[in-house]
């Protein structure tokens, strides 16, 4: 059982290691965080290469309609067809599927996918726990979640947006990179997303129409 005990422990040491640690932190209030999240309501058209281990992709269409002011959801899996694989919407915090075809047919899948379209266009709920510079010289801002999960929103110099949450223990369960995002009139032009998985998988999001709406 000691052994056991120890073996636990190490793994979460070395699950808190993942999150690194901010250097050269300023006063609260001294560092402009990024921000490559939406600031008005819109649709969004991506067409999104799915990565899975083993050189399996494919790709599908991906269709989102996000407002970040009410934080609701709405968005459609369909393949270059047309033909509609999944359709799903969260509002008000209540998750409802409208379509799900295998292998999209899962609870814990749509779940995920909402989880995963706020932390790419909404900013983090909680509040800011420390800012200042990683390591490598990316800004960053760290944001502490109620559930006690943490996001960090860095940039890097070659104008890169990264954001990655780790667990309450440490361990990086999402990384999403938006690409060239200080260099395009739209933010979300190129995004990856890189998942820690049981199944570890990849998105490239490349974008193909934006609509903005008013509120």
């Amino acid at each position: 059982m000691k052994i056991k005990a120890v073996l636990i422990l190490s793994l979460l040491v070395l699950s808190c290691q993942s999150l690194p640690k901010i250097i050269d932190a300023p006063r609260a209030g001294d560092t402009t965080c990024p921000f490559p999240f939406l600031k008005e309501r819109q649709r969004l058209i991506h067409a999104i290469e799915i990565r899975l281990p083993g050189n399996i992709t494919s790709t599908v269409i991906g269709i989102t309609l996000a407002d970040p002011v009410s934080r609701e959801v709405s968005c459609a899996i369909m393949t270059a067809e047309g033909m509609v694989l999944f359709e799903a919407e969260e509002n008000s915090g209540l998750l409802t599927v409208n379509r799900a075809l295998p292998p999209f047919n899962s609870e814990n899948f749509s779940r995920k996918m909402i989880d995963d379209i706020k932390l790419i266009f909404f900013a983090p709920k909680g509040k800011i726990y420390q800012s200042g510079l990683l390591p490598e010289g990316e800004t960053v801002c760290r944001w502490l979640e109620d559930d006690g999960k943490w996001i960090d929103v860095s940039a890097s110099r070659e104008k890169d947006i990264s954001v990655k949450l780790y667990t309450a223990e440490g361990a990086l369960k999402r990384h999403i990179k938006f690409i060239s995002a200080r260099d395009k009139e739209n933010i979300y032009q190129r995004v990856e997303l890189h998942a820690e998985e049981r199944t570890n998988y990849s998105l490239v999001m490349t974008l193909i129409e934006a609509q903005s709406f008013e509120n």
